[in-house]
């Protein structure tokens, strides 16, 4: 389940992006997988779903909104929840600059 604390306050400045995405014309179910759903079926729906996203006038608004919130479920922003996952939680590589000077003192 999605952390609330994380979730913008409840002004509408913060939510109408959501009024612009191409999504609200397309069934959910693009977007969001039934429970049993697997292998290459879902694999076809979760590329439709990215085919409405990258004509998606607020696709960086909702990506930035899925990754903030860590949304669990569904495709937000041209993003799988395994793509948001691996965003999140992939080791950040340190600049060589820093290594390098790091290792002169």
């Amino acid at each position: 389940m999605a952390n609330l604390s994380r979730l913008p306050t409840p002004v509408v400045e913060h939510w109408e992006w959501q009024y612009d995405g191409v999504c609200r014309s397309v069934d959910p179910e693009v977007f969001f997988p039934p429970d049993s759903e697997r292998g290459p079926v879902r694999q076809r729906r979760e590329l439709q779903a990215k085919q409405y996203c990258a004509h998606c006038p607020v696709l960086a608004r909702c990506r930035e909104h899925a990754l903030l919130v860590q949304e669990p479920y569904g495709v937000w922003g041209g993003l799988t929840p395994r793509e948001r996952d691996r965003i999140l939680h992939e080791p950040r590589t340190v600049p060589t600059q820093r290594l390098t000077t790091a290792a002169a003192h």
